[in-house]
C-alpha cells in the first residue's frame, strides 16, 4: 500500500476534527457576543455554554478519544510496513463511522443511533488492532 492510500483516511478524519473545531469556536464566540454566556462564566473551563454550543463542543472533544487509537495504529503500521489493503479498507470504514457519529451528535443527538455508530467504529478499530497485532507478532 502506498503511504498516500494509508494516510488519506487519516487526513479526512483530521479534516472532520478541524471542521468541528472551527464550528465550535464560531458557536462559542456567537454565544458570548449574544450574551448567552459571559467570559467570567467560562474563564476556568466551566461548561456554561448554551446546549447547542455545548453539543458542538462535546462532539469536537470526542474526536480526541477513540480516534487516538486509530491514529496510533496508523503511526505504528506505516513504519513497520504492516499497513495493507485490510488496514486501508477498515480505516475508511472507521472514518465513515466517525462521520456518522459526529453527524448524529450535532443534529438529532439520538443517543441510540449515536451509540450504534460509536460502537460500530470501536468494533472496526478493535478488529484493526487484532489484525495488526497478529500480523506483527506472527510475522504474517
Amino acid at each position: 500500500m502506498s503511504v498516500q492510500m494509508v494516510l488519506l483516511p487519516v487526513f479526512v478524519l483530521i479534516g472532520l476534527t478541524f471542521f468541528l473545531l472551527l464550528w465550535m469556536v464560531t458557536a462559542r464566540t456567537k454565544a458570548v457576543k449574544a450574551r448567552e454566556t459571559s467570559l467570567k462564566d467560562i474563564a476556568l473551563g466551566q461548561p456554561k455554554y448554551p446546549a447547542r454550543v455545548a453539543q458542538i463542543g462535546n462532539c469536537f472533544s470526542n474526536q480526541f478519544e477513540v480516534p487516538l487509537l486509530f491514529y496510533l495504529l496508523i503511526a505504528l503500521a506505516l513504519p513497520l510496513r504492516r499497513a495493507d489493503l485490510f488496514i486501508v479498507l477498515m480505516s475508511w470504514v472507521f472514518v465513515v463511522t466517525r462521520f456518522a457519529h459526529a453527524g448524529i451528535f450535532v443534529t438529532s443527538n439520538n443517543i441510540q443511533q449515536r451509540s450504534l455508530a460509536w460502537f460500530a467504529g470501536a468494533l472496526v478499530l478493535l478488529a484493526m488492532w487484532i489484525y495488526f497485532a497478529l500480523k506483527l507478532l506472527l510475522l504474517i
